[in-house]
C-alpha cells in the first residue's frame, strides 16, 4: 500500500522511519511539509498537522484509511471522509505513554517558570551564586482544565509535589472527582473559580468549536496576579491577544507553550519578549511515547491489509 505522511520526514522524534522499519514492505512517502497537494493513489494518510479538507478529499481516488499519529483530529473533516467512506482513527494518549510525556514536560515548564531559568543563566554568566529566588510547587495550587488522558497523568505526577489540584471537566464531574480524589471538579461554567484559585493553570483540553478561545480577555482577567498559564493543548483554546496584554500588563507572571497559534511560530513574534518557555510542540516526542504511537499506527495498517476495522476508528 502507499503511505502518506505529511510532514517532514524527521518530525516527531524519526516518527516516519520507525513505521516504515515496521511495515518494510509498504511504500512510504513524505511530504516535506506540513500540506498534502494530492491524495491521487494514496492508501492510507498520515496527516500530523496537516489539514485534510474536502476539497484534498476530492483528490483521494484509493484512500481507505486517515491514520493520525497522535490523538488531534481537529485538522481533519470528519463529515466529508465520512460521505466517503473513508475510516478515520486517531492514537488515545492513554494507551500509547504519549499523556505521561506531555505531562512530564508540563512539569518541566511549571518548575521552569518557577525557578526563572533566564535568569539563573544570567546569574551564572555574571558570577552571581544563590540567585534568584525560586517558587516551590509544594503547597501551590495547579488547576487542570481538562481531564482525559494527560490531565489524569498529570494529576498522578503532581500529587507527589504535594500540591493542591482543582480540575474542569464536561461531565462525570463526581465519579470524577472521587476517581482521581480531587478536592474540587467543576465543569466549564465553573472555569472562574479554578482561575481564581490557581497559582498554575494547565490546559489539557481537545480544540473543538466550544474550547476554542477559551481563556481570552474575560476569563484570563480571573487569574491571580503572579500566576502561569501552561498550555499542553492546542495553540487555538488561548486568545493570543488576552495571553500578550495579560503578560505585557504583568497581570500574569509567565506562560509556558508547546503550542501556539499557527505553527510554526514567527520566532520574532512580540510575545516572545515577555517571561514564556516555548517549546516546539514536542510534548509527546519522547521515546516510549513513540514507539507506543508507532505500534498502534502499524497494528492499524495491518489490520486495513486484512480488511479488519481498525482500533480508535472515529
Amino acid at each position: 500500500m502507499n503511505i502518506l505522511f505529511a510532514a517532514y520526514e524527521n518530525s516527531w522524534g524519526g516518527f516516519f522511519d520507525k513505521i516504515r522499519s515496521a511495515l518494510p514492505h509498504h511504500c512510504f512517502e513524505a511530504t516535506g511539509g506540513f500540506q498534502i497537494n494530492s491524495l491521487k493513489g494514496v492508501d492510507v494518510l498520515i496527516p500530523t498537522m496537516s489539514s485534510v479538507n474536502e476539497k484534498i478529499l476530492d483528490s483521494a481516488d484509493r484512500l481507505k484509511l486517515i491514520q493520525q499519529c497522535g490523538s488531534g483530529l481537529e485538522t481533519v473533516d470528519l463529515v466529508a471522509a465520512g460521505k466517503r467512506n473513508i475510516r478515520v482513527c486517531n492514537v488515545p494518549t492513554d494507551i500509547s505513554g504519549n499523556a505521561d510525556s506531555v505531562a512530564e514536560l508540563g512539569i518541566y515548564m511549571m518548575i521552569g517558570l518557577s525557578r526563572n531559568i533566564p535568569a539563573m543563566a544570567e546569574h551564572m554568566a555574571n558570577g552571581k551564586m544563590g540567585e534568584p529566588q525560586g517558587i516551590s510547587l509544594q503547597g501551590k495550587t495547579a488547576g487542570i482544565i481538562g481531564l482525559g488522558g494527560i490531565g489524569n497523568a498529570l494529576i498522578r505526577k503532581l500529587k507527589t509535589f504535594d500540591m493542591r489540584i482543582l480540575g474542569i471537566k464536561r461531565n462525570n464531574i463526581a465519579r470524577t472527582k472521587k476517581e482521581l480524589e480531587l478536592e474540587w471538579v467543576g465543569t466549564p461554567d465553573d472555569i472562574g473559580r479554578l482561575l481564581k484559585e490557581s497559582d498554575y493553570v494547565i490546559l489539557c483540553l481537545p480544540l473543538t468549536a466550544e474550547t476554542r478561545n477559551i481563556i481570552d480577555n474575560d476569563t484570563i482577567s480571573y487569574m491571580k496576579e503572579g500566576a502561569f498559564l501552561i498550555n499542553l493543548s492546542r495553540g487555538g483554546v488561548i486568545k493570543k491577544e488576552a495571553l500578550e496584554n495579560s503578560l505585557a500588563a504583568g497581570r500574569i507572571a509567565g506562560a509556558g507553550l508547546d503550542v501556539f497559534w499557527e505553527e510554526p511560530p514567527d520566532p520574532d513574534d512580540g510575545i516572545f519578549g515577555y517571561n514564556v518557555m516555548s517549546t516546539p510542540h514536542i510534548g509527546g516526542s519522547t521515546d516510549v511515547s513513540m514507539d507506543g504511537i508507532v505500534k498502534v499506527v502499524s497494528e492499524n495498517i495491518r489490520r486495513l491489509e486484512k480488511n479488519q476495522v481498525p482500533l480508535y476508528s472515529k
